[in-house]
């Protein structure tokens, strides 16, 4: 019995029964060194120092490797990182994950998700850990770029998507990092608790709806959780994911130091440590000690055995042209379109026939994609927002003035119609912490990453807002960035902002077509923007005292709701060129589902798409409102399109803490709307012991 036989009958009967029976038969098969080397990554400062050294390649060029047994024909589990894209070589540069999840649009993520397969395939990979789900809690995480936003509803649909997408196409999907990793400077001790509720209903629908969508595999987090590190939380890795959710598929740690105790992290549930062998190595003496088990090494085994059986038999060749081919370089400029958030407008927008346009500030002609660290894509290109411009309205009409001063190009900006200033963040303010550890909120000329200190625009680039204003007719500003920031100080005195996240290697291209109106905006705040950097809840940074903190049931918009906190933007917040309105709402208990139907009206003269949101609420210990569905609807200028969004009763359920289970209550309030704010201007109520609507 090798491989390809267990995989063959598998395949001919693919059902959970002759998955488990294949996987423990292919495991009895293997001698007991064999299964200790599949339990670990492999040569990996052999490959990536390499790379590096010989090359000057960066981290995850190729394959990161771990396990494979070739006397039985096992394949190896070929890594690749993510989210923006694939990691290794020369990809497709998508906008960051925080974009995607502006666009409200799981359909779209789809897609992304199927390219992205199809460029890991092509790269010699089986393995994508590019579904980072946790929840954006305060915008001072560093990596809060590489997720989708701050609703758990919204991280579930648009994180199920991309998971089904990549194991549709041959690749195993990995959601990370599991479980409340949402501080980057002290990631690797710091220790989160909070309470039953608060983690079951805030910190793991995710990653419970990833799991439901079939991922076969899971990525632990660095961070502590109740005391143990979260690679080595029986609570975490056994009984919730494995006995309460019934995943079958293997758990990873996080790269380096994700392990520090090789039995408890095995006999936890912690399958492989990646990516290379280092307290794993210490696992035959753990077994000769009689700390550990070889059933323990067995079950970590045939989970791993089960994730490949499952899912590599779709791989298929793939042609290295898939990568950035025209098919995907047109998906990643429609998802920078489809996510970027047009916050405010006074009419100066869209700027269809200029006779000149101005962009300046420092981000103006440079490229921004996002962070340098684990999740950093090497494109062939990108267009950056002056190249952008120029390729809509053509150079000769395009004012560029670069960095932090106007006084080069002062008398020409002063003759454009409107003037763009880029402003926000890069690598150096945010992302992985690499090396980072400055207070300053200036733009950091040094450090690589991090958590943000602060969650203003830096005050050279402020200044900067602040000449536009005096010297040019009309200013727009263009946010670059990872999630939130504090505009107050300034947003009254320019005439439109967008925030358009890191758009990915054609970003450029999607704010000149925006600009000009090509596009329309159809992006939504996937967080709340404060007015107040106090209105979030706490944070921990290298400095302080303590290495605990405790995550509260509210955060982000059911927190300003409850402190009756008003936003500077609530969230689902999003402008158009047009005019929508929500019109005929209906809500009906069907059994099974909550249906909510509606028209949505275009009432301008320019064709859009509307993300309509719907949200419930019910009395108690419980937010005013949550997501509980959303559906991006494109209208025709002057035209009402019927539509429906499904309401899964499973996603209306609370969590009870004393009897561990979950339960519906007997009455819900129902909020439809373009954004948390809009959907409370009527309420539909409905009873569902009497079944009344």
């Amino acid at each position: 019995m090798d491989f390809d036989f267990v995989v063959k009958t598998y395949r001919d009967n693919p059902c959970d029964e002759v998955l488990e029976e294949v996987a423990a038969s292919l495991c009895g098969e293997l001698k007991l060194h064999e299964k200790l080397s599949m339990l670990s990554g492999k040569r990996f400062f052999l490959r990536n120092g390499f790379d590096l050294i010989t090359k000057g390649q960066k981290y995850n060029c190729r394959p990161c490797l771990a396990g494979g047994v070739k006397r039985l024909g096992i394949p190896e589990v070929a890594f690749s990182d993510g989210p923006r894209g694939v990691v290794m070589g020369n990809s497709t540069c998508f906008p960051v994950s925080m974009a995607r999840g502006a666009s409200f649009d799981d359909e779209l993520e789809y897609e992304i998700g199927c390219a992205m397969a199809e460029e890991v395939i092509a790269g010699k990979g089986n393995y994508f850990a590019g579904i980072c789900i946790n929840l954006l809690r305060n915008p001072r995480w560093g990596r809060a770029q590489e997720t989708y936003g701050e609703d758990p509803f919204l991280l579930s649909r648009v994180g199920a998507a991309l998971t089904r997408a990549v194991q549709d196409n041959g690749v195993i999907a990995c959601p990370k990092h599991y479980a409340l990793n949402s501080i980057e400077n002290i990631r690797f001790d710091v220790d989160v608790d909070c309470d039953e509720k608060t983690l079951h209903e805030v910190y793991l629908p995710h990653f419970k709806a990833c799991v439901d969508a079939g991922a076969m595999s899971i990525m632990g987090a660095y961070n502590l959780f109740r005391g143990d590190h979260c690679c080595e939380s029986s609570y975490l890795l056994k009984d919730i994911l494995r006995d309460q959710w019934g995943f079958r598929g293997f758990t990873i740690s996080d790269f380096l130091m994700g392990v520090r105790n090789a039995p408890k992290a095995l006999k936890a549930g912690l399958d492989i440590e990646m990516p290379q062998k280092m307290r794993y190595a210490l696992l035959p003496v753990a077994l000769k000690t009689g700390k550990i088990t070889e059933d323990d090494i067995d079950n970590s085994v045939k989970s791993i055995l089960r994730g490949l059986i499952k899912i590599t038999p779709a791989l298929r060749k793939t042609d290295k042209r898939v990568i950035c081919s025209p098919e995907h370089t047109a998906l990643a400029l429609r998802a920078a379109l489809e996510g970027t958030v047009l916050l405010k407008n006074d009419g100066v927008l869209p700027l269809e026939n200029p006779s000149k346009i101005g962009i300046v500030g420092r981000y103006a002609d440079k490229i921004n994609v996002g962070d340098h660290g684990s999740s950093s894509v090497s494109a062939p290109y990108t267009v950056t927002p002056y190249e952008g411009l120029c390729n809509v309205y053509g150079k000769d009409r395009v004012v560029l003035c670069e960095g932090l001063s106007l006084t080069k190009a002062e008398t020409e900006l002063k003759e454009c119609d409107a003037v763009i200033v880029c402003v926000g963040s890069d690598y150096r303010q945010e992302g992985e912490n690499l090396a980072n550890f400055s207070k300053s909120d200036s733009v950091q000329e040094k450090g690589m990453g991090g958590d943000r200190y602060s969650l203003r625009i830096p005050k050279d680039e402020v200044a900067l807002i602040r000449h536009a204003c005096a010297t040019c007719k009309k200013v727009i500003v263009n946010i670059i960035g990872g999630s939130a920031y504090i505009i107050e100080e300034w947003k009254d005195s320019v005439n439109a902002i967008f925030h358009s996240f890191y758009g990915g290697m054609e970003g450029g291209n999607a704010l000149a077509q925006l600009v000009s109106g090509r596009a329309n905006p159809s992006g939504h705040l996937p967080f709340t923007m404060a007015k107040r950097e106090e209105d979030y809840p706490g944070f921990l940074f290298p400095g302080d005292k303590t290495r605990k903190i405790t995550y509260g049931y509210y955060h982000g918009y059911t927190l300003f709701y409850k402190e009756n906190i008003e936003p500077a933007y609530p969230f689902g917040f999003g402008l158009s060129y047009t005019e929508f309105a929500c019109q005929r709402v209906g809500v009906k208990d069907d059994g099974e589902n909550v249906r909510v139907s509606f028209s949505v009206k275009n009432k301008g003269n320019r064709d859009g798409k509307a993300a309509v949101q719907v949200y419930a609420g019910a009395a108690g210990d419980h937010p005013v409102k949550l997501l509980k569905g959303f559906k991006k609807v494109f209208v025709p200028s002057g035209e009402s399109v019927k539509s429906e969004i499904t309401v899964n009763k499973e996603d209306l359920k609370f969590y009870d803490p004393e009897n561990k289970s979950w339960y519906l209550e007997d009455e819900y309030s129902f909020y439809v709307g373009f954004d948390s704010r809009d959907a409370m201007k009527k309420k539909y109520e409905i009873n569902f012991k009497e079944k009344d609507v």
